[in-house]
């Protein structure tokens, strides 16, 4: 992987290094296949293509997993924080190639590196996402999330990821 990220933005045209616009939940399910109970991200705050995003997650307590995660204690899975950095990961490559996904588009973890978990995620948290790509080369995209409420750090990892046609 040696492409970095100014090149991987190069990629996208004119949009690259350009903040686009807040993206809606409408919006935000015209980028990723997923839908309830998956769709994990709830808005998209900003996104520069081929540089970073910032999206949220509103998190309630009529979400599925606190009815076994656990009931008595609810608290957002860590899995799940994961999978939510990595669905605003797949918008931001898909805006930073310019292109709009279709039903045959996945984007697949590859890897999970580097992970911490530094405070529960409970009903009535804002996450907030703030994913950079750190670098991509054919199709592979390495990335470095970071999931805060307010301004404390929940969780932060690196993930690799592939963009794969079904």
């Amino acid at each position: 992987m040696s492409e970095t990220k100014s090149e991987a933005g190069s990629a996208a045209g004119s949009t690259a290094g350009t903040s686009l616009t807040v993206m809606d939940i409408k919006e935000v399910m015209k980028y990723l296949p997923h839908r309830y109970p998956f769709l994990l991200i709830d808005r998209v705050l900003d996104v520069v293509p081929g540089e970073r995003i910032s999206a949220l997650k509103n998190v309630t307590i009529n979400e599925e997993f606190f009815n076994g995660h656990f009931p008595h204690a609810p608290v957002m899975p860590g899995v799940l924080i994961i999978e939510a950095m990595a669905q605003a990961a797949a918008i931001l490559s898909f805006k930073t190639q310019g292109i709009m996904p279709d039903e045959n588009s996945v984007l697949y973890f590859a890897a999970i590196d580097n992970t911490r978990f530094k405070r529960p995620v409970v009903p009535g948290d804002q996450l907030r996402f703030e994913v950079v790509i750190l670098r991509t080369m054919r199709g592979i995209w390495k990335y470095k999330g970071v999931a805060k409420v307010g301004d404390d750090v929940a969780a932060e990892g690196e993930l690799t990821c592939a963009i794969k046609q079904l």
